[in-house]
């Protein structure tokens, strides 16, 4: 018999990282201002849900928005964004060809210096695999996210502040809401 586990992924608001096309990976840089207009947004969706965990990855920028977004969570390494090695901190502009094109692919890609999918995929299940029958909340990160619905057999994207539900005992993705303040554009 299957457990019911269902996920409610949350990528982490606007860093100046993003909003720059900066890799941030492991490297720990806070939210922006925009970032906390969009963990303010995630709040307002999450209100009228209740949840058996709430989670977070260490780094800043999700803990911040988690608790901005719904209190405080309980903090896992194992949730943080890929290591990505020597291209950490590094305007994705300035990445060689090979890494943007296998980055961008997210399936062979293997990070110089740091971690590659495998070894990503196999942290991320570890977690999942400790997660009792239930509704989790996870604050995390953009490549987190898309892997976990690789394994679900879809590839989803999601923006700065948006969220992904997903019943991970059946391997089937909820609903999908993008935060609206990351499709506005900036104000100068």
């Amino acid at each position: 018999m299957t457990v019911p586990i269902e996920l409610w992924l949350v990528r982490h608001g606007e860093t100046t990282a993003n909003a720059t096309r900066r890799i941030s990976g492991w490297s720990d840089v806070p939210l922006n201002e925009r970032g906390e207009e969009q963990a303010r947004a995630v709040r307002a969706l999450l209100e009228r849900e209740s949840f058996d965990s709430v989670w977070s990855s260490d780094l800043t920028r999700a803990t911040t928005t988690a608790r901005i977004a719904s209190g405080e969570p309980k903090i896992d390494r194992r949730l943080r964004e890929m290591h990505f090695g020597e291209l950490e901190n590094r305007l994705f502009e300035e990445v060689d060809p090979h890494y943007k094109k296998t980055l961008l692919e997210f399936i062979d890609f293997s990070a110089p210096g740091g971690e590659n999918i495998e070894e990503f995929r196999t942290r991320l299940l570890d977690f999942i695999s400790t997660l009792l029958a239930g509704k989790h909340l996870i604050f995390t990160h953009g490549g987190v996210i898309r892997i976990l619905t690789q394994n679900m057999g879809q590839d989803r994207f999601v923006g700065n502040g948006g969220l992904v539900a997903v019943n991970w005992s059946s391997g089937k993705i909820l609903f999908v809401k993008e935060n609206e303040t990351a499709l506005k554009p900036q104000s100068a």
